[in-house]
């Protein structure tokens, strides 16, 4: 009996013992859970930067949308600037930056007929065959030459109808501003109802290829065309069959009048 119980104790102190040594390891065990925590916070960590990546990209897409935007702003103004343009366009020339009229020129046959030659120059325009002579006495042009620009507006009126022309004088000696717009504008108009205009210079008047033109005693010319809005004219000639036509600048044109006028 006393074997069995000392047997017993000792078994039971054995268990005790052997309970202590598995409990030990296992708060050994213990330190790497312990160890993995930053493990797991490293990859908490890991985790936010794609979402700052995430959220710098929203804001870069943001960035974008804005410059887009601002894209749109800088369409929208060029679209404006677009429609300015349209309207200058328009606001000269009826909307036609040039229009030439079909002239079946003639030379003046002698050193007095520029008026007649002129305005049937003019009348080629309109479908109409007059001949110099003609309209010579229409005018009552003499060796002297043809008076006045009124007498080459009557003529017209004669064969084209009552009131279609009308006589602008520019009194001073130079073409003023107001004159010159005038002028610029009388050309367009009658042009594009398919008429000439008819002016009577005086002087010397250089063209856009830079050749000048000169008529000390006065001259009458033919205006039958126009570009750049009205502000180059073309010229049928008379005087020289050689020089039978050329352009010419609206100021240019209006100097080359004044003291005198045009019939338009």
């Amino acid at each position: 009996m006393t074997t069995l119980i000392r047997k017993a104790a000792l078994t039971i102190a054995g268990a005790a013992l052997a309970g202590g040594a598995i409990a030990g390891p296992a708060t050994a065990f213990a330190a790497p859970a312990s160890a993995s925590a930053p493990t797991a916070v490293s990859s908490v960590t890991t985790d936010r930067g794609p979402d700052r990546d995430d959220r710098g990209n929203d804001r870069g897409d943001r960035g974008n949308d804005r410059g887009d935007r601002g894209n749109d702003r800088g369409d929208r103004g060029n679209n404006r600037g677009d429609r300015g343009n349209d309207r200058d366009d328009r606001g000269r020339g009826n909307g036609k930056s040039e229009r030439e009229l079909r002239v079946r020129y003639q030379a003046q046959p002698n050193f007095f007929y520029c008026g007649p030659a002129a305005a049937r120059n003019a009348l080629t325009t309109m479908d109409k065959d007059i001949s110099q002579d003609d309209l010579a006495r229409e005018m009552g042009t003499t060796e002297n030459g043809t008076d006045s620009v009124d007498l080459i507006t009557k003529a017209l009126n004669a064969k084209m109808g009552k009131d279609v022309y009308r006589t602008t004088e520019i009194p001073t000696s130079m073409a003023d501003d107001k004159q010159t717009d005038k002028l610029r504008a009388d050309v367009v108009t009658a042009i594009d109802d398919g008429r000439a205009v008819v002016a009577n210079i005086i002087g010397t008047a250089t063209d856009t290829d830079g050749v000048a033109h000169s008529f000390e005693g006065g001259h009458y010319i033919s205006v039958v065309g126009y570009r750049d809005n009205g502000n180059t004219v073309k010229i049928a000639d008379s005087a020289n069959p050689d020089q039978a036509s050329y352009w010419i600048t609206t100021e240019a044109l209006a100097d080359w009048t004044a003291t005198r006028g045009y019939s338009a």
